[in-house]
C-alpha cells in the first residue's frame, strides 16, 4: 500500500506523515522530492520551495494587468513564476513523484494525490485544521506575528488550490478526493497519525 498526504498550510501534515511512516516502518518521501525536483530542474532547493509555496499577491496580479504603468505599486517580493517555467516544474515534479511511487511509502505534498490518482492499493489522506490553529502553528514555527502568519496561511492555501485546479482540474479542498480527512487542530499530530495507521491496517489483508 501507498499513502499520499495532502495538507493545508500549518496543519502539520509533514509531521503527521513522518509519524505515520515511523509507526508503520515505511519509507517517508517528503523533502527528498524537493531535493530531486531541484536537481533535475537545475535549481536550488530554496528556489523550488519558494516557487511551490508562493501564491500570487494582489499587487502581482494587478501589476500584470497594469504592466509598468504604476511602478510605485510593485512589491519587493520576487515576481510570480512565469507560466511556462511553472509548467516545466510541474512536469518535473510529476516524474519525480511517479518515480517515488512504491509500496510501503508515505508521500507528502507535491500534488502526489493528483499524480498518483486512483491507483489501487493507495490511501489518499488530507490533513486539515482550523485557520486560527494553523495561524498559531506558523507564527510559532517561523517566529512571525500572527497577522503575517495568517496572510501566509491564506496565500499558500490559495496557491495550492490554484495549482491543483490549473494543472489537474480538481478541487484540492473537496473531501471526495480523499479516502480520509483528519483534523490536527482537534486530534493533534499523534492521534491523527494513529487514525491513519488504523485505516491502513484495516485495509490491508
Amino acid at each position: 500500500m501507498l499513502i499520499t498526504i495532502s495538507r493545508e498550510f500549518g496543519a502539520c501534515g509533514s509531521l503527521v506523515g513522518e509519524r505515520v511512516a515511523e509507526l508503520l516502518g515505511w519509507r517517508l518521501v517528503d523533502n527528498q522530492l524537493v531535493e530531486e525536483v531541484a536537481r533535475r530542474a537545475g535549481m536550488s532547493e530554496r528556489e523550488v520551495k519558494a516557487k511551490e509555496e508562493r501564491a500570487p499577491t494582489f499587487v502581482e496580479r494587478l501589476s500584470r494587468a497594469l504592466a509598468a504603468a504604476t511602478p510605485e505599486l510593485l512589491t519587493p517580493d520576487p515576481v510570480e513564476l512565469p507560466e511556462a517555467e511553472e509548467a516545466r516544474l510541474v512536469k518535473i515534479t510529476e516524474q519525480v513523484v511517479a518515480d517515488a511511487v512504491q509500496d510501503h511509502a508515505v508521500l507528502v505534498g507535491r500534488a502526489a494525490t493528483a499524480v498518483v490518482g486512483r491507483r489501487e492499493n493507495a490511501l489518499h489522506v488530507r490533513v486539515v485544521g482550523p485557520v486560527a490553529y494553523r495561524t498559531q502553528v506558523i507564527s510559532e514555527r517561523l517566529g512571525i506575528a500572527l497577522e503575517e502568519a495568517a496572510r501566509r496561511v491564506r496565500d499558500i492555501d490559495a496557491h495550492r488550490a490554484r495549482y491543483h485546479r490549473q494543472y489537474y482540474n480538481r478541487d484540492w479542498a473537496d473531501p471526495d478526493g480523499y479516502h480520509l480527512v483528519v483534523n490536527t487542530g482537534w486530534l493533534g499530530v499523534e492521534r491523527a497519525a494513529a487514525v491513519i495507521v488504523a485505516a491502513v491496517r484495516k485495509a490491508q489483508p
